[in-house]
């Protein structure tokens, strides 16, 4: 007996509009020297993110973490809830959804006037960021990288922009287990030929975890 051919389905979009949370640690004061953005990792929450920076001067830095909008349950207790940014599926239909929130942050909070920015993005955070700056061109005074990847469809030109004088810090475990030695060399040499000389990397002792007293002004 032959199997009844399958219906085909059709992908359908729709516009909305949406109201989407964002989380801040301290205040923005005529004292604040750094502005921070900073984009967690899948499984975080981004008011759960902000404890990895609590020990720099609340005097001089106002960090801003942006909230991933993909919401789900950690484990099968349905206790913990974490996000996710992206995923192969639809990736350039929802990258595109997040550039529209993350200009809406740059415009709500007004980044332009930042005395001095920093931008940093941790694991899938990483890619995200990248993305963001590559699209919109956007400048800032310190970029970390940390425990991530950048995007492989990115080239030298997409951060060209950046000036000289960005300090670009990337950060990698000797034992982050998504990091095999022989990916180590190449990710080496492509975030050197990305960054240039703007680029300094620093491997750390410990797996794919944030360590604070790594997170500096």
């Amino acid at each position: 007996m032959s199997a009844k051919p399958r219906t085909p389905t059709a992908e359908k979009f729709l516009t909305i509009q949406t109201t989407h949370p964002y989380e801040t640690l301290n205040s923005w004061t005529p004292d604040t020297k750094r502005v921070w953005v900073v984009f967690h990792g899948i499984g975080y929450l981004s008011r759960y993110f902000l404890r990895h920076f609590k020990h720099l001067d609340p005097k001089e830095n106002y960090i801003i973490a942006p909230q991933a909008p993909a919401l789900y349950y950690l484990d099968q207790t349905y206790t913990h809830i974490g996000a996710s940014w992206l995923t192969r599926e639809n990736t350039a239909l929802y990258m595109d959804n997040l550039l529209h929130l993350l200009d809406q942050l740059w415009r709500t909070e007004e980044l332009e006037k930042a005395p001095s920015l920093v931008l940093m993005g941790y694991s899938q955070g990483v890619s995200v960021l990248c993305r963001w700056i590559a699209a919109r061109k956007l400048k800032c005074d310190r970029l970390l990288l940390y425990a991530g990847r950048v995007p492989e469809e990115h080239r030298v030109a997409d951060f060209a922009h950046l000036s000289a004088e960005t300090q670009v810090d990337y950060f990698l475990g000797d034992k982050d287990p998504f990091v095999t030695p022989e990916m180590r060399g190449g990710m080496r040499e492509r975030m050197e030929q990305l960054f240039g000389s703007r680029l300094k990397i620093n491997e750390f002792s410990g797996g794919h975890t944030l360590v604070n007293a790594l997170i500096t002004p």
